[in-house]
């Protein structure tokens, strides 16, 4: 990866399938396959003990929940074994850009947020897709009114009212007793 450049995990290399070095890819990406649209992918092997190197995935299928790849100069099942638990990760500034408005989950995490009336409620500790709408999951810390866990719902303009990426806060129309 390029030195200074932002990496964001978007799969994780499961068990080799087969003897001719596939393996099983779990994509973070929605739907799954975007995750192949990507032409340069960088590997960092399990643990994070290692460094970054640039992977390619050659051919990939969708088999049930993950996705069977071959990556470039994976041969066997040895190597492919050798590289299970390994993360994939694109360069952020690969990635499209949004429209006004619209957020990556990457850019969400770790906002602070903060009511219409001026209560810090936490930060954003990770985000749960539902069917209707996504979720915010809010963890109270050190300058909330309190510790709770919060789950607010992604809803623009109701109760989401104003995403301030460079203040690095979201500002919320939220009963904190809720």
């Amino acid at each position: 990866m390029s030195a200074g450049s932002e990496h964001l995990i978007v799969g994780r290399l499961g068990a080799a399938h087969g003897v001719r070095g596939e393996l099983r890819v779990h994509s973070f990406t929605d739907p799954p396959e975007n995750l192949l649209a990507h032409e340069q992918l960088w590997l960092r092997p399990a643990g994070r003990s290692g460094s970054w190197r640039p992977v390619r995935i050659l051919a990939a299928r969708q088999q049930g929940q993950v996705l069977l790849s071959r990556l470039e100069g994976v041969t066997d099942r040895e190597q492919a074994r050798a590289l299970t638990g390994s993360e994939l990760a694109v360069e952020a500034a690969a990635l499209p850009q949004l429209e006004p408005g619209e957020y990556y989950w990457h850019q969400l995490l770790g906002l602070a947020v903060t009511t219409v009336a001026g209560q810090r409620l936490g930060r954003v500790d990770y985000l749960i897709e539902t069917g209707s709408n996504d979720v915010l999951v809010v963890r109270g810390d050190a300058d909330s009114i309190d510790r709770r866990e919060r789950l607010l719902p992604w809803l623009p303009d109701q109760v989401v009212r104003e995403v301030d990426l460079e203040g690095g806060r979201i500002l919320v129309d939220w009963d904190p007793e809720f």
